[in-house]
């Protein structure tokens, strides 16, 4: 059955649309990313512009994370004093990286930056992650210990200034990092329609050491707020969030976050990261290929100053 999105301009098939909605918020619920590093581009694959598509797939990540926060609340896997130290540096982050949007969109330069942002960052965050959970699943089947975190383990990041105990999370670490990394998921989130989660996971355990069962449902709080600000933000400055679009996906994505977030208590971490990593990996090849192939029209007439 076809729908016309009036944001933007053209008929989709409301079924196909819902199945991505519930798709990527199963994957949302299950690895605890906003899941736009996968939405936006299907977007784009079938046709909506990647300026639309960015700014409607914000709405479709608050849903999810939402819905994801809710169940993770419920099992005490939020570390909410270190949710609202990320959220200090990550609504600047979006309010700078909606500033950008809107600067390269006027500049006609937004979707050519959007096309090789996903290829360097998707491929290589992609590949770190498949290479590091390769490497671990190899040592569990040789039979070597797991390289744990030791208590008194520290690096550069606990010598900065301004440190705060989050004792949910059990470290004490200075704010500055904690706001650095807020404001680089909000700024990534608003310019490329991705929750971040695919990279806030990983520096929160890496850099800040957080334990694995409070990162997933600490970032998904992250990324709730954010992506509300960031659906916001670009509802009243570049009008291009697509109500319709983002209703349907919201739907999906809301039901789809619920079962994920289940399915992913079952599986180890080694296993989920891998997974996680070839999706990244794939979507990122995918955009390349998009990038370099040839069109089916090489020349298109639109009108001036129109996107």
């Amino acid at each position: 059955m076809q729908i016309y999105l009036p944001i933007a301009d053209l008929p989709v098939d409301i079924f196909l649309v819902l199945a991505m909605g519930l798709a990527v918020g199963f994957i949302s619920g299950m690895f605890g990313i906003g899941g736009g590093f996968l939405m936006t581009p299907l977007l784009i694959f079938i046709g909506i512009s990647p300026a639309v598509a960015v700014a409607s797939v914000a709405s479709h990540i608050a849903a999810s994370s939402c819905s994801g926060v809710i169940s993770y609340w419920r099992r005490r896997a939020v570390d909410l004093s270190l949710g609202l130290m990320l959220l200090a540096g990550g609504i600047l982050g979006t309010a700078v990286g909606v500033w950008l949007f809107t600067l390269l969109r006027s500049l006609g330069q937004l979707d050519l930056a959007i096309g090789i942002s996903y290829v360097v960052l998707l491929s290589a965050v992609g590949g770190l992650m498949i290479n590091e959970s390769v490497r671990a699943i190899l040592r569990e089947q040789r039979g070597k210990p797991v390289a744990l975190r030791r208590g008194g383990a520290h690096t550069w990041v606990h010598g900065l200034p301004l440190k705060m105990r989050f004792k949910r999370s059990k470290i004490y670490v200075s704010a500055i990092p904690v706001w650095g990394i807020g404001f680089i998921i909000g700024f990534v989130g608003a310019v490329m329609g991705i929750g971040g989660g695919f990279l806030l996971v990983p520096m929160l355990i890496y850099f800040l050491h957080v334990p694995t069962a409070t990162v997933i449902g600490t970032s998904m709080v992250l990324t709730l707020i954010t992506m509300a600000s960031a659906t916001v933000m670009h509802a009243t400055t570049n009008h291009l969030v697509d109500a319709v679009l983002a209703l349907i996906l919201m739907i999906g994505g809301t039901i789809g976050a619920q079962f994920g977030a289940r399915a992913g208590q079952n599986m180890r971490g080694e296993r989920l990261r891998l997974l996680l990593g070839l999706l990244v990996l794939a979507v990122g090849l995918r955009f390349a290929y998009q990038l370099v192939v040839q069109p089916g029209d090489l020349y298109s007439i639109r009108q001036a100053g129109a996107e």
